[in-house]
């Protein structure tokens, strides 16, 4: 079965995608808040495989959205639109990649290390326990949520205290899933992707995002026709949360899905 919300009034032809993977309604507050200008379509995807993720969303967006769609995925998220986009062209208008992890492994290397140093030291100790047993496909699901909010303090600026604890979060889906993910992006064949797009992507990305801007930016120039980035100052992973970056985000984001003011 398919999980989906809805948002506003149809034509639902903006779908927005959340992070994890496993971790479906972590991007309901800008789901909700663009749905007072459009409709906005919000799958739940729990599914155990890329593919099977890819072929959930399309069915969902043919039966309950009008395509052509624009989609603007976050996090995991944002490489979810991207694979759809390269496997569904005629489907996809336009895509939008908020917070996307680097598509070049060269870029990451020091991700960890970044996250880290900015917790304090029970916390850093605690993360690297939790951090393991997510790696070993051994954290219960306390574990899986307590990891994610220490990564969460760790990949933002200076966010506005998460409001969305009632998430339900699948350990067993981003296990599975990202390590497909993982070996997509390490073979290449996740950047190669790319040149099967023929809509515009765009990206959002905030500066102190610890997932490296150049790591979106400098690959997806090589393989995208139409491409732009566009860099946020005093902004983390989670740009709708940042105390600082949350207007300009909205703003760039309403334009770029052709909500906003004219």
């Amino acid at each position: 079965m398919n999980h989906f919300r809805k948002h506003g009034s149809a034509p639902y032809n903006i779908v927005m995608l959340h992070g994890g993977p496993g971790a479906p309604g972590d991007i309901l507050l800008p789901a909700v808040a663009l749905s007072a200008k459009a409709g906005v379509f919000e799958p739940l995807l729990t599914q155990l495989s890329i593919t099977g993720q890819i072929d959930a969303l399309h069915e969902m967006i043919l039966n309950h959205c009008h395509p052509p769609v624009k989609l603007a995925g976050h996090s995991w998220g944002a490489w979810l639109a991207y694979l759809y986009a390269a496997y569904h062209v005629d489907t996809a208008e336009k895509t939008i990649l908020i917070g996307a992890g680097s598509f070049d492994i060269q870029y990451n290397v020091d991700l960890m290390k970044i996250r880290l140093n900015r917790l304090s030291e029970k916390e850093k100790s605690e993360a690297m326990i939790l951090s393991a047993l997510v790696g070993q496909g051994e954290a219960s699901d306390s574990d899986f949520r307590r990891f994610g909010e220490l990564m969460s303090k760790a990949d933002s600026y200076d966010c506005e205290e998460r409001k969305d604890s009632s998430i339900k979060f699948f350990p067993e889906v981003y296990n599975a899933v990202w390590k497909e993910a993982d070996e997509l992006r390490h073979s290449g064949e996740l950047l190669t992707l790319g040149e099967k797009i023929n809509c515009p992507v765009i990206a959002i990305h905030g500066i102190d995002d610890p997932h490296p801007v150049d790591g979106v930016e400098k690959p997806l120039k090589k393989v995208l026709h139409d491409f732009r980035c566009i860099r946020i100052e005093k902004c983390g992973h989670y740009p709708w949360r940042e105390k600082y970056a949350k207007a300009l985000f909205y703003q760039i984001l309403e334009r770029e899905l052709g909500i906003g003011a004219d």
